[in-house]
């Protein structure tokens, strides 16, 4: 058996997080999420080895067990959650090793977590033979696990572009998620958009599961807030199929306002001050990741504040990640 070696892009959402947990989507009538797979990549690499061996990159850390029920006898271990959560799921799996690799910032907001998940159900599947299933099979697999091993509501926007690639638009209604991938030639995210990291780490599932917990309760103002960030998405869906994306920035503007009203979670001190430095410098708005409250934020500027913004960045202690937009993988594009 050769070595293989399995790579995912993470995202940044440009709209409509939030509404891919269920029930939210099913409570407002339907709902759409659109992000794009950026070039901050996770990677799963597996080789021949006695046993079943296990190594983080990230964590630095080396487990050695003699097959997959010792494996699973390690319960007391919350590093190795994943792993044993993924791996009792392929019972002939054996005399190998594993080895993970995360380009994300630890609460980055981008999905670092639900990339490494589906790299490791991609490399897993090359090394035994085994044909990947579906897109939607695999989120829905994949997902499902990670709110096993977080014990939290945990939506799927996330692992779509860490399948697929490109930009995606989810549309999420009674009958379940459909994904549009579509290319990304043409389309100014390269040139406009820069993912910062705040250096404060977030917590989706803290901050979703107050939204979520709220709507169970049947608050109104939560319910209106979440009203305003589907049309606001349905808008951006539009705008990325019509290609208008000087819209992009203040539909960026009123998602915030939404987002706010829905849980003052979302900003932050850090967020607050990354966004004052960067408008300064020219930039038309910023897009705060996934459940906000840190980690990362896509700020849009105009090529020719580029330069300004990156450097107010940098002298602000803020980290700029070398995240250009991922073209669709594979055979996944549909436009």
């Amino acid at each position: 058996m050769k070595s293989i070696v399995a790579r995912s892009p993470t995202r940044v959402d440009l709209a409509g997080g939030t509404l891919d947990l269920w029930p939210l989507y099913a409570i407002a009538g339907g709902a759409t999420t659109v992000n794009v797979a950026i070039s901050v990549w996770t990677e799963v690499s597996m080789a021949p080895a006695p046993g079943l061996q296990l190594y983080s990159l990230d964590l630095n850390r080396e487990w050695k067990f003699k097959d997959l029920g010792e494996l699973a006898s390690q319960e007391g271990d919350h590093q190795l959650k994943l792993f044993r959560e993924l791996l009792l799921h392929f019972p002939e799996l054996k005399d190998c090793r594993i080895t993970t690799r995360s380009e994300s910032p630890v609460g980055g907001g981008i999905g670092g977590s639900s990339s490494l998940t589906i790299s490791c159900l991609k490399a897993i599947h090359q090394w035994l033979g085994r044909k990947l299933p579906s897109p939607n099979d695999l989120v829905h697999f994949a997902h499902n696990v990670e709110a096993r091993i977080l014990r939290t509501p945990t939506g799927t926007q996330d692992y779509f572009p860490a399948v697929s690639g490109g930009l995606n638009i989810l549309d999420y209604s009674d009958y379940g998620v459909r994904q549009t991938v579509l290319s990304l030639r043409d389309t100014p995210l390269a040139s406009h958009a820069l993912v910062v990291n705040t250096g404060r780490s977030h917590n989706s599932g803290l901050n979703n599961f107050d939204v979520f917990t709220r709507v169970i309760k049947g608050e109104e103002k939560v319910m209106a807030a979440l009203n305003e960030i589907r049309r606001v998405a349905a808008e951006t869906r539009r705008v990325c199929v019509t290609q208008e994306w000087q819209r992009l920035p203040d539909l960026f503007r009123q998602e915030t306002a939404a987002r706010l009203q829905l849980t003052p979670l979302f900003s932050s001190p850090e967020i607050q001050r990354l966004e004052k430095s960067v408008l300064e410098e020219g930039a038309s708005a910023i897009k705060i990741c996934g459940a906000g409250g840190g980690g990362c934020v896509l700020t849009w500027v105009n090529p020719q504040y580029r330069e300004r913004v990156m450097r107010r960045c940098q002298d602000e202690g803020f980290q700029l990640l070398n995240a250009d937009p991922v073209e669709p993988l594979d055979s996944y594009a549909n436009g």
